[in-house]
């Protein structure tokens, strides 16, 4: 037996390739969605089964005696049900080929008259996904919708975030008569109604342009709450080992110095900045905006207490406790008993306090003292002027 994955492009007869068509008329069996197996081309069998999941699909063409065609709609190869089929029929042995076919992503850039190649391609059909961070990559980013996420809730969520002028294109029910293209801001088109074939276009948001760790201090808003300096920022985030979409907590926050860095490491990622003091949480907003940093989450209120809710940490830097040093250590481990830790500390305190929590709960504790001066003009001469030292330690680190 072999199967023929079929891409069926928009759906109506006028998308489908000569490829697919000829396949089409030769298959003795047609299983798909229902809705694709009521537009197929003329000269196709009326054997038709609807199915739709993949264990469905392979359970219909397991009961053929001979070849068949799964139809998709659009191109097989882009967010459609052959990914789950493919493992599915190879473990038994069956043949299958691919026939390409014209993808929604192909009609809408053919109608703007605009190429895709730069495009991030986002599915958010029947899935939900994360809309602030797909357009927070530098690229315009082409959503694929449908259930309840549609274009209209992906503007509101854009919205909310603070890109309501981010302009957007709606293309519904692309190659039918039917078909209608509409453009504005997310603000514009967010919370309104949509067909469930619908695709939406953004641009891309403003960002702050990308770079190593280690922010110049004087870029940072600043008060008079202390701040975690550039160069122990820099080592901070090589401890973590940050990764792109992880989930990290920066545990008094302070200024936010060291979330805008994990946030704009992470872009993918969440960043929970956890911070108490009234100045230092409208400092946190206020470099939240200026480092377009989207994907970082303000938690205002006191550690441990303000960590219950948060989702499970894949990294965590502490920059201060309140003298919940213990409890806030126990509060992570809960969370992701493997979670990387990374504590700072300019008194001795802290850094007894820091080892003993962490050794007491099975962890290796690693201290580095970083000592950082920085040179003063005096005259024609320059002295070196010397900082606090701070020291980091890690816990669950060891790479």
């Amino acid at each position: 037996m072999r199967v023929t994955l079929v891409s069926l492009g928009g759906g109506l007869e006028h998308t489908v390739t000569a490829e697919c068509a000829a396949a089409l008329r030769e298959a003795g069996c047609i299983i798909g969605a229902r809705r694709l197996l009521e537009h197929l081309p003329q000269g196709c069998t009326d054997r038709r089964i609807a199915a739709v999941k993949p264990q469905e699909v392979l359970d219909a063409v397991l009961a053929q005696d001979r070849g068949c065609a799964v139809v998709y709609s659009g191109d097989a190869g882009f967010y459609s049900g052959a990914r789950g089929l493919l493992p599915l029929l190879a473990e038994r042995d069956i043949s299958a080929r691919v026939l390409p076919g014209v993808s929604s992503v192909q009609l809408l850039a053919a109608r703007l008259g605009l190429p895709w190649q730069d495009w991030a391609l986002v599915s958010a059909h029947g899935t939900d996904c994360d809309p602030v961070a797909a357009v927070s990559g530098g690229r315009p980013a082409f959503f694929l919708t449908g259930g309840a996420l549609g274009p209209g809730e992906i503007c509101r969520r854009l919205t909310e975030a603070g890109l309501g002028d981010l302009s957007v294109t709606v293309g519904e029910n692309l190659s039918a008569r039917s078909e209608r293209i509409v453009f504005g801001t997310a603000a514009e088109l967010a919370g309104k109604d949509f067909p469930s074939l619908s695709v939406l276009l953004a641009e891309a948001a403003p960002r702050y342009e990308p770079r190593c760790p280690g922010i110049p201090d004087g870029e940072f808003v600043r008060g008079q709450v202390p701040m975690t300096k550039q160069e122990v920022r820099a080592a901070a985030l090589a401890k973590l080992a940050v990764r792109p979409g992880q989930v990290l907590w920066d545990v008094g926050a302070g200024t936010g110095s060291v979330s805008v860095e994990l946030a704009l490491a992470a872009p993918r990622g969440r960043v929970y900045a956890v911070e108490c003091g009234e100045e230092a949480c409208a400092l946190i907003r206020d470099n939240r905006q200026k480092f377009s940093a989207r994907n970082l989450h303000l938690v205002e209120g006191k550690a441990p207490q303000s960590l219950r809710d948060l989702p499970a940490p894949d990294g965590v830097f502490i920059g201060g406790t309140k003298g919940a040093m213990a409890d806030i250590v126990d509060a992570v481990l809960s969370k992701n008993p493997a979670a990387r830790i990374c504590i700072s500390a300019i008194a001795l305190e802290t850094l007894s306090a820091a080892v003993s929590a962490l050794t007491a709960r099975g962890l290796e504790a690693q201290a580095v003292q970083i000592a950082v001066s920085r040179t003063r003009a005096a005259g024609s001469l320059h002295l070196l002027m010397g900082g606090n030292p701070t020291f980091l330690i890690t816990g669950n680190c060891h790479d």
